[in-house]
């Protein structure tokens, strides 16, 4: 047996014990002083709530951009310069609509609507109309089986069906799988995909429309996302209960009580009706811009893999008494944290300490919302998603939890993920916390029972429904001020942030630092995609 020399052990442990010393004095930038001074700008009226779409969120996009260019992180090498990704929003306002089934031509809002940001200005036609029930085609189900809808118009209900009283094809036992959520656009697409020239559908549970309804169809007030205009897919109206009767006859309304039901349908509910129908749907749209800011701390020996930081900077912008959404916690906290981290790994790479891998420090737009910026960034990635080992996000860490009543009210973190897609980040997190913080890490939101469904509603989820693990950090702030004007500076609790935010900063070191990637050895489940 050869020798083992006790001398590179020696140098190991030194490196090892240098650089613990190297963590702890790069997490020190991380301070209250510092956190204080960029939440009370970021956070100000000046900001005007910082909605996505407006000159608010533009403003806090400009100061976190000339944050990271006066604290020396670069910018993406993909962005060419830039700091932002921008991501095209839109606002349409119909023109036209016109639905003839036969020689007759429906009527808005009585008999149907045609939702406008799901339309595209077309003039389609299709020679007869085909049933074809939820319009689903699964191993376990499959609505087309048997139907040729090339050339046709398809009729749909929403939703999906119930077996022995439960979804059965995949996603929630309580809300189904993709199907039924977003489901629509899916269904719109397959019709699509088998040739079809249009789609009618039917809502079981919705006989007509509303006034409010039929002229929300017409225009969006509001900037969404998604180029719809570039999509290839099919124009859809929506029809009322009696229209559908009207021109579909008594079959339609067997269809509609098993569809209140969930019932399954089979090859006898399927049929066809030779009528000729043109669709002809016009609008006008404009465009802006919303946009994610990244600063980028490039990594050494392991620079081609990714540790992602990400936060949200919008809020809701102003309600309608005219009264300012600061979002000092939601997500004013997380966003100058992860500033704050920034510098630090800024400063750590500036002095020889930098990290091996790249370290990218995302603030992302869109998120009050419906996550859009991170939506936008998973589906176009700058850098691989492969090759991203984790995202660390921090939505909300500057306040308590009205709901928790306990000894360590103040020394504690919600951690939620910590039991999906990677077993290492709860022994890597742990650890950290443990070494560094000894923060109380209270998993209370990964419980798969857990009402609020948080796993979905921050922008890790964006990652990790693309396989990165993923870690959300959250004070459970959901009662006091929740969406509301009074979530202001003064109430956050500044040592505790603090505490928060070099906890991640600690987390995001040896994820950056160690040896290998994170595993990738949990499935994602179907109740997370």
């Amino acid at each position: 047996m050869k020798k083992l020399s006790i001398l590179p052990l020696l140098f190991l442990g030194a490196a090892a014990f240098a650089q613990a010393d190297d963590a702890a004095k790069y997490a020190g930038i991380i301070r209250t002083s510092e956190l204080q001074k960029h939440l009370n700008i970021i956070a100000s009226d000046e900001m005007e709530g910082r909605e996505t779409g407006t000159r608010g969120q533009r403003k806090a996009a400009a100061y976190i951009e000339t944050f990271f260019k006066t604290t020396g992180l670069s910018t993406p090498a993909p962005l060419k310069g830039q700091y932002q990704q921008l991501y095209p929003l839109y606002k349409d306002s119909m023109i036209n609509s016109m639905l003839k089934i036969g020689k007759t031509e429906a009527v808005y809002g009585t008999d149907y609507i045609s939702p406008v940001n799901n339309n595209e200005t077309a003039h389609t036609k299709g020679k007869s109309i085909v049933f074809a029930g939820y319009g689903i085609e699964d191993k376990n189900y499959n609505d087309y089986e048997g139907l040729n809808v090339k050339g046709k118009t398809v009729v749909i209900f929403l939703g999906e069906p119930k077996k022995e009283g439960k979804y059965f094809l995949g996603g929630s036992p309580s809300r189904g799988s993709e199907w039924s959520f977003p489901g629509l656009m899916k269904k719109i697409n397959l019709a699509m995909d088998k040739g079809a020239k249009g789609v009618l559908v039917i809502n079981a549970n919705t006989e007509s429309f509303t006034q409010r309804i039929a002229d929300a169809g017409k225009k969006t007030n509001v900037y969404y996302p998604r180029n719809t205009a570039d999509a290839k897919k099919v124009n859809y109206a929506q029809l009322s209960h009696a229209y559908a009767k009207t021109i579909l006859g008594d079959k339609i309304s067997g269809a509609i009580t098993k569809a209140k039901s969930n019932s399954l349908f089979d090859s006898s509910d399927r049929f066809e009706i030779k009528q000729k129908t043109s669709f002809a749907f016009s609008k006008y749209r404009q465009t802006i811009n919303a946009s994610n800011v990244l600063g980028v701390i490039e990594g050494t020996d392991k620079k081609d893999e990714f540790v992602f930081i990400t936060a949200h900077y919008d809020h809701i912008g102003i309600s309608a008494d005219g009264k300012i959404n600061n979002g000092a916690d939601d997500d004013g906290s997380g966003t100058v944290s992860v500033m704050q981290i920034g510098e630090a790994f800024a400063k750590a790479k500036a002095e020889g300490k930098g990290p091996r891998r790249t370290v990218v420090i995302m603030a992302v737009s869109g998120e009050e919302k419906g996550l859009w910026g991170s939506e936008y960034y998973s589906d176009n990635p700058i850098y691989p998603l492969d090759k991203t080992t984790v995202d660390l996000n921090i939505d909300m860490i500057g306040r308590i939890d009205t709901e928790r009543m306990k000894d360590d009210t103040l020394n504690y973190v919600y951690v939620v993920g910590h039991n999906k897609l990677s077993s290492d980040l709860p022994v890597i997190n742990e650890g950290m916390n443990t070494k560094y913080t000894g923060l109380v890490l209270d998993y209370k939101f990964d419980d798969p029972k857990d009402p609020n469904r948080i796993y979905f509603r921050s922008d890790h989820y964006n990652f990790a429904r693309k396989g990165v693990p993923v870690l959300f950090f959250y004070d459970g702030m959901l009662k006091s001020d929740y969406h509301k004007p009074g979530d202001d500076v003064e109430k956050i609790y500044w040592a505790l942030m603090e505490k928060r935010a070099r906890m991640v900063f600690h987390t995001a070191w040896e994820m950056a630092n160690r040896n290998e990637m994170l595993k990738r050895d949990i499935p994602l489940s179907n109740d997370v995609r």
